[in-house]
């Protein structure tokens, strides 16, 4: 299946610390939780972007020690986005919590 980011998962995304990895993932998250139960097309299309760069940052070798709680984040995520049945997980929780990484970035 071809990348939709196909500059960063060139290894362009390599190149980013892992707090900049996951403030782009909240980017995504947020774009789902705006569109979700607005315009489905827009939904699933940050979902599926949101997926591949937790997957992009789960193949980021400098982060093996941290996979766990990257891979569970994405667990989290996919939770929310199926009704937040397993770990009560929302959009607004993750949002919260992708927030201080795009905020540590920006100081």
């Amino acid at each position: 299946m071809p990348f939709i980011h196909k500059n960063l998962a060139n290894g362009r995304w390599c190149e980013l610390s892992l707090a900049e990895q996951l403030g782009n993932i909240g980017s995504e998250v947020y774009r789902a939780s705006r569109w979700q139960g607005k315009d489905e097309k827009l939904f699933w299309g940050a979902v599926e972007r949101a997926l591949e760069l937790f997957d992009l940052t789960l193949d980021d070798p400098r982060w093996i020690g941290r996979r766990f709680e990257i891979a569970r984040a994405r667990e989290v995520f996919c939770d929310a986005f199926y009704g937040g049945n397993l770990y009560k997980s929302s959009f607004r929780d993750l949002i919260r919590y992708f927030n201080i990484f795009a905020l540590a970035v920006r100081n």
